[in-house]
């Protein structure tokens, strides 16, 4: 059995670490897609292409700026790159980076990049076989910006694309043209950048063999080891922290999730001496904890996140978790909306 299904996609960690640099906090984004508040504190969590494509388009609405890409690709600067990129800047050269990308991004998403070469042009583009409708922008741009920067630092030169393919409405964006240095072309047929054969050949002088040999088996590894590790008990509660939100699940639902059979996963949990309730109540202690600990998220939005119908059965289950109401648990925590730098704002609509 196993947690990760074919339409499985992970945000990982330097993802949110670059957007909180960039002035977007985890809590609002999630809560304009429809995803659970604690996705961010959870890097196991995998989410489907729809969801994903929910979260960018967030992303979008709350940037509100069409350089947004370009702040967010430089944001990893300050913040650290995600072990994939940055074992692909230590590749032997341009070429070899771009490949290890792609096989890295294989183990932990349902995007595929597809490429062609010929007439000294290496085209790329995305795949996303799961898709019901067209990817946002804003993944595009970054996805073919993190392209070209591999590039930029690999080499160490200002590399341009030949041309960068946009499948969007003509505007005036002036960041395309700034950030890729390339004729930029829209209405096209789909999405595309063009790299020039020539340029993937080019050697990065920070290539350490030494250093890919330790980080890639590791990186090829970590999805395998992850499900390896996790008892039927801890697969049960990553299902149930996702779907919490949607009501009260049923073993049948989480056992349709993990491509089981109902009955299958009930002996399993309980040879772990486990019971399928008591691993609810425990994913919605672990998870109201969570949110609880955000300032940002109220006491009712935590009850509707955790599936009950109304507050005060959150608060009769939460007294009888911890003791105390939820609220009397946040002063004992000292967790409050003023104790960072003043009061927060609920809902952010631009980039501070």
């Amino acid at each position: 059995m196993t947690i990760l299904s074919m339409d499985a996609c992970k945000i990982p960690p330097a993802f949110w670490r670059a957007l909180e640099h960039v002035g977007l906090r985890p809590a609002p984004v999630l809560r304009l897609a429809g995803l659970p508040a604690t996705l961010h504190l959870n890097p196991y969590a995998r989410i489907t292409t729809a969801q994903l494509f929910a979260f960018w388009k967030a992303v979008e609405v709350l940037a509100a700026d069409a350089g947004f890409f370009h702040k967010f690709v430089n944001a990893f600067d300050t913040t650290g790159h995600q072990p994939a990129f940055l074992a692909a800047s230590f590749a032997a050269d341009y070429r070899d980076g771009l490949n290890r990308i792609d096989r890295f991004k294989r183990l932990s998403s349902s995007e595929r990049f597809r490429h062609e070469e010929r007439e000294g042009e290496f085209l790329v583009y995305k795949d996303w076989p799961f898709a019901v409708e067209p990817e946002p922008a804003i993944s595009i741009e970054l996805s073919f910006a993190f392209f070209v920067k591999l590039g930029r630092m690999g080499t160490g030169r200002h590399l341009t694309p030949a041309r960068v393919e946009f499948a969007l409405p003509k505007t005036d964006r002036d960041e395309h043209r700034s950030y890729f240095g390339c004729e930029i072309i829209y209405d096209a047929p789909r999405n595309l950048i063009v790299l020039r054969a020539e340029d993937l050949d080019r050697p990065f002088p920070g290539h350490n063999p030494e250093f890919l040999d330790l980080l890639t088996p590791a990186l090829a590894a970590s999805v395998k080891e992850i499900e390896a590790k996790a008892s039927v008990s801890e697969q049960v509660k990553i299902v149930l922290r996702k779907t919490l939100a949607s009501g009260r699940p049923d073993l049948a639902d989480v056992a349709q999730d993990l491509g089981t059979s109902e009955r299958t996963l009930q002996r399993r949990i309980t040879e772990e001496g486990k019971t399928f309730r008591a691993l609810l109540v425990e994913a919605r202690q672990e998870v109201g904890r969570e949110l609880l600990s955000d300032p940002s998220v109220e006491v009712e939005e935590v009850a509707c996140l955790l599936g009950y119908q109304d507050t005060s059965s959150f608060y009769r289950a939460f007294r009888e978790w911890e003791g105390v109401t939820p609220n009397r648990w946040r002063t004992l925590n000292h967790i409050s909306r003023y104790n960072v730098a003043g009061p927060q704002p609920r809902f952010s609509t631009h980039l501070s």
